[in-house]
């Protein structure tokens, strides 16, 4: 679909610290986005952990989009549409299984896991029909990182290590984690609905500034020091890689506590197996680092969220509704770690968790905000006059700036303009 809006529309609901309340609300800026990024920039579709085996498979999106990643009867990963090229059914309703083809419910055409179309009920009806034509769509590029698998609607562009630019670190760090370095995601995915726009998910992901209130009780009644990351006398980072990519860096304050684990709450004596294990992949020196130093917390434009514990995924709906999609991580070697993130992914994010309870509500009450006709900006000021470069050349300011919101949008408004 050809989108064309003047390039003067998007200056005047963007500024450099200020953005108008109808890049939330207005269903036509909605459609535009659905266009201008979640079709043509690389999106995060899913983590080859989740097809382990050939003719595996998994239901997943691209935006609103379903779309099938799969493991092919020859050991290839893809991502196919899910709809059929006949009527626009839906070729696999299952969320996950193991099968070498689809078949369409509706009127029984039959799909290889390649997308191939193998055949259709009573065939003599097509007669002379060429099948090569009808299989199923595929998305045009696709690439994998470290297991994460990236799919991208435009045939060409950026490569997905161009895209993720200095965002490539923060996979990197977190597979480190790993005694054997890679990651998995087998613990199962949580889904939260929330009636708000995708970007007040995506620019909450590394707000700074927030936690300390809306988390408060949370921190209280655990007992917990995550509040102290991000307050006022935190040395810890905001940074802009780039490309809309964002995070927080709290390696400072870990390497001033210099204690490994501390990061997880927990210690190196509490987890004797899994920190053994560090010293023998990576050496005593090495090891200590990574695990003082922890795992990222780092949002990937558009829509991948490596939150530490946790990965979550976004999914837009509508301009009002959006789905977040969230598992616990799990480093592959370490059985012990693992259990414990899952509990602590349950007691934070689970359906009787307070944290995603805390932000969904928060982002609700920002939605129900822009009914309220004034002020019709949002201000995204805080830490501008403090912004500076760091050895890498990223921008980065203090935790609790606004710098992560600052740069997502610079790069929104990058790809909202372009032709």
């Amino acid at each position: 679909m050809n989108v064309e809006v003047p390039r003067q529309q998007w200056a005047s609901l963007i500024e450099s610290g200020r953005v108008h309340g109808s890049l939330y609300s207005d269903p036509e800026i909605f459609r535009i986005e659905l266009e201008k990024i979640w079709y043509r920039t690389w999106v995060y579709v899913g983590h080859t952990s989740e097809i382990p085996n050939r003719n595996d498979f998994v239901t997943k999106s691209i935006g609103p989009m379903p779309v099938l990643m799969v493991r092919d009867r020859e050991g290839e990963v893809r991502l196919l549409l899910n709809r059929c090229p006949h009527r626009g059914n839906a070729v696999c309703v299952i969320e996950k299984g193991n099968r070498a083809s689809f078949t369409c419910p509706y009127h029984s055409w039959t799909f290889a896991n390649d997308g191939r179309l193998m055949g259709y009920a009573f065939p003599d009806g097509y007669e002379g029909t060429d099948k090569s034509t009808l299989g199923l769509s595929a998305v045009p590029r696709i690439a994998i990182y470290k297991g994460f698998v990236f799919g991208c609607m435009a045939a060409e562009g950026l490569t997905l290590e161009q895209y993720l630019g200095g965002a490539l670190r923060a996979i990197d760090q977190l597979c480190e984690n790993s005694p054997e370095g890679e990651i998995e995601l087998t613990a199962g995915f949580l889904r939260h609905r929330t009636k708000a726009n995708w970007k007040f998910i995506l620019e909450n992901e590394c707000d700074g500034y927030h936690p300390g209130f809306v988390h408060a009780s949370i921190f209280s009644i655990a007992d917990s020091k995550i509040g102290e990351l991000y307050g006022a006398e935190s040395t810890a980072l905001t940074r802009d890689f780039g490309n809309g990519h964002t995070e927080v860096d709290l390696r400072p304050e870990f390497r001033r506590r210099d204690m490994p684990l501390s990061w997880f709450g927990t210690s190196t004596e509490r987890l004797p197996a899994y920190a053994a294990a560090m010293d023998a992949a990576y050496g005593p020196d090495r090891a200590r680092q990574i695990m003082i130093d922890g795992t990222p917390h780092t949002m990937i434009f558009p829509n991948l969220f490596i939150a530490e514990i946790q990965l979550f995924v976004i999914q837009p709906i509508a301009v009002d509704e959006s789905i977040q999609h969230v598992t616990a991580l799990q480093f592959k070697g370490a059985p012990d770690f693992n259990r414990r993130m899952r509990q602590q992914t349950m007691g934070s994010v689970g359906p009787a968790g307070f944290l995603l309870a805390d932000d969904s509500e928060m982002y609700e009450r920002n939605q129900r905000g822009l009914a309220i006709r004034d002020p019709e900006w949002l201000f995204l000021n805080r830490g501008a006059h403090r912004e500076r470069r760091d050895e890498s050349g990223f921008l980065v300011g203090h935790a609790t700036d606004d710098l992560p919101s600052r740069g997502i949008w610079r790069h929104y408004k990058s790809l909202m303009e372009a032709a």
